[in-house]
């Protein structure tokens, strides 16, 4: 990397996310290169510190650069800071991690690296026998030649051979140049086709392929299937990162081509593009090719400017809507841009689920595929991949599956995951055991299943399932933390503590992992222990919530009270209206002695739940020590008509009630409390009404 090294990582290295509240860093420190996450915790202290070595670099920097990390597991992450070459080149953070709360572990997908390296070296056997994509061996380090002109082997070896022949040798490679249009244009289309990079399963590779199994060449319908939004639903003019070949299959130069026109009318992959004067001929002269004759007679009618710098005018060149640092050539050619500043600046936008694109998800390449079963199936796979469209579409999947039963057992995997997600488990049950039918291998389909029937209720066929998916994959790290989470489920700690922490041990970045296992370490009693889990858990993950609201819990335990403070106050600021946090910290400030702000926090969480009963019974003795007793006694009845068992609440509405002169009702509730089995709380209950005269 240092060879090619365009960022800033001395000076100008720094960058800061208001949203998150997060600082980064780029170092570099005895030849190697960090990237660096932290943020200011109590008292100004650095917290939640964490490097990652940057192992691969993303991108030529033209317009940016992205950084990979690869885990002990040889699995790939997405760090979160990115470089732009905009405005001389800057730090800002790549798409999705400008966000309250960015993804800190974005696994890299056997997809991604499609486009971006070469072939991997990865058996069938590797890429099945966990649900992570694992990359083991060494990386290739950018495209190769076989990316347009395929498998290489046989090629070189042909050439070493002794007098081969040429007819021998062409027969050995793909030359894009011999190929008809439309399958040169696929070899293209392999990367440079994205219809969307919206929540929408826009691009599904065929479930009978493997990752890297596109051979140029070869119908490209064969390997992936392209969907997309129908128009008219505000979707059909967004511009995005990879756009190029989607907007230009949306001109009507390519439209009246008859599929003739592709990229290499334009670009020669075999040379760098030409920038400055260069490129502006260049590109005019791809332009003239067709439009001389009828341009110089517009010229010369004065229709149109003798301008040479077509793609100026017609190419516009735009800022992405999903890369918004990023500035590239509108492959859309338009007779005139539209009218507003397509440079202007804008805000990476965070689509919430409830505004995400609900409706019809269709075909867009093949636009109209042949009707056969399998292209069916693909659409409606399309449907509920993304819930999109998820109730009519799985609906129709079940009903294409049971008339035409698909062998590859993705799609049942894929209708147990859409069953799963309307409610239907025992549906869904159905289809993942159709899946394990075909493969009684899939990790998928074992864990989806175990998933369903815990959900069930089912805890000893999901122990089942999950011991035999661990009998395929004892060291999946996936599988054992969902058997500790059965465990703790079942109330079988001890056994969940120790499917946790092995899970822990083969994937220290596994998600809530840390936040899991220090759970059931308090829920034992273990408290200390939980500690400096709670803390990995931050670092892992700074912005969970759930993580910061249990560490309250622990500081508040040992009384330190200011500590409890900080972290209740971040939970609530990171799941804001959320009402177990806002109780907790209620708590918190009430053993702070800051009354008036325990109400606040209190209110708020019964605005949120009005059924939340502890919450009540806390306001309850606020309005006791503000000398507020009818409001006391209102909020203590509303506590019990939720929850009729709460003996403590019983005993203070029945002493409260006899301090009103109300003795009747006062008597019947501490008669209740006195069957308490709490000692405490009973022996309360009978010494009061020992003092009001009643046996």
């Amino acid at each position: 990397m240092p060879s090619n090294t365009i960022e800033d990582y001395k000076d100008k290295n720094n960058y800061y996310s208001s949203l998150s509240d997060t600082h980064y860093a780029m170092i570099i420190r005895d030849g190697v290169y960090y990237q660096r996450r932290w943020q200011v915790g109590l008292n100004g202290v650095e917290t939640n510190v964490e490097e990652m070595k940057v192992d691969y670099v993303l991108g030529s920097g033209d317009e940016a650069r992205s950084y990979l990390h690869r885990t002990s597991r040889d699995t790939l992450i997405e760090l979160p800071l990115g470089w732009y070459s905009e405005r001389g080149g800057y730090w800002a953070l790549s798409p999705g991690f400008d966000s309250k709360h960015p993804q800190t572990r974005r696994s890299v997908s056997y997809e991604c690296t499609f486009c971006h390296t070469g072939y991997p070296q990865l058996s069938a056997q590797t890429m099945s026998q966990t649900v992570d994509p694992v990359f083991t061996g060494k990386l290739a380090e950018g495209i190769d030649c076989q990316r347009c002109h395929g498998p290489g082997g046989q090629h070189v070896r042909v050439a070493e051979s002794p007098n081969p022949t040429l007819a021998e040798f062409k027969k050995t490679i793909v030359n894009p140049a011999k190929l008809e249009p439309k399958r040169q244009l696929e070899v293209c289309m392999q990367c440079h086709l994205e219809p969307t990079s919206g929540h929408l399963p826009s691009i599904i590779r065929k479930f009978d392929r493997d990752p890297y199994s596109y051979i140029p060449g070869q119908p490209l319908e064969d390997f992936t299937r392209y969907f997309d939004y129908p128009e008219g639903k505000g979707y059909d003019d967004r511009f995005q990162i990879v756009s190029a070949a989607y907007r230009l299959r949306k001109s009507r130069c390519f439209l009246e081509s008859n599929d003739k026109m592709t990229c290499l009318n334009c670009h020669d992959p075999h040379r760098v593009l030409p920038a400055g004067q260069e490129a502006v001929k260049f590109y005019a002269s791809a332009c003239r090719k067709c439009h001389e004759p009828a341009l110089a007679e517009k010229v010369s009618a004065g229709k149109h400017t003798a301008s040479v710098k077509c793609v100026s005018c017609h190419m516009a060149k735009r800022r992405t809507e999903d890369v918004v640092h990023v500035i590239i050539t509108d492959h859309l050619i338009q007779r005139k841009p539209p009218n507003r500043n397509l440079l202007a600046e804008l805000t990476e936008l965070h689509v919430p689920e409830d505004a995400e694109y609900h409706g019809e998800v269709i075909p867009y390449y093949p636009a109209q595929p042949t009707p056969t079963s399998e292209n069916t199936l693909y659409r409606s796979v399309a449907q509920v991949l993304l819930q999109n469209n998820l109730a009519k579409g799985v609906e129709e999947l079940s009903r294409q599956m049971a008339q035409n039963p698909p062998l590859h057992p993705e799609f049942y995997t894929t209708l147990g995951d859409a069953w799963a997600n309307t409610g239907e488990m025992k549906k869904s049950a159905d289809a993942y055991g159709q899946a394990l039918h075909l493969d009684g291998d899939s990790l998928v389909a074992l864990s989806g299943l175990a998933r369903v029937q815990l959900k069930q209720g089912d805890v000893a066929r999901a122990r089942e399932t999950l011991d035999r998916a661990l009998h395929k994959a004892p060291l999946d790290p996936n599988i054992l933390y969902q058997y500790g989470l059965l465990e703790a489920q079942s109330g079988k700690r001890e056994e969940a503590l120790v499917q946790l922490q092995k899970a822990l041990e083969i994937n220290p970045d596994l998600p809530e992992g840390y936040f899991n296992l220090a759970n059931l370490l308090v829920q034992t009693g273990k408290a200390q222990e939980a500690e400096p889990l709670l803390a990995r858990a931050l670092i892992v993950d700074p912005y969970d919530a759930a993580a910061y609201d249990l560490s309250g819990q622990v500081r508040a335990m040992k009384q330190d009270t200011v500590a409890a403070l900080y972290n209740f106050q971040k939970a609530v600021h990171l799941r804001p209206g959320y009402p177990p946090y806002l109780y907790d910290h209620a708590l918190a400030l009430v053993q702070a002695g800051q009354y008036d702000e325990a109400k606040t926090q209190v209110q708020a969480a019964i605005q949120a739940d009005p059924s939340y009963a502890e919450a009540r019974e806390v306001l309850g003795a606020l309005y006791v020590r503000e000398k507020r007793p009818e409001l006391a006694i209102s909020e203590y009845r509303q506590a019990i008509a939720i929850r009729p068992g709460m003996m403590r609440v019983h005993l203070n509405l029945g002493l409260l009630l006899y301090s009103q002169g109300n003795r009747t009702e006062a008597i019947e509730h501490l008669r209740i409390a006195a069957t308490d089995s709490n000692p405490v709380v009973a022996g309360q209950a009978s010494q009061a009404l020992q003092r009001l005269g009643v046996q």
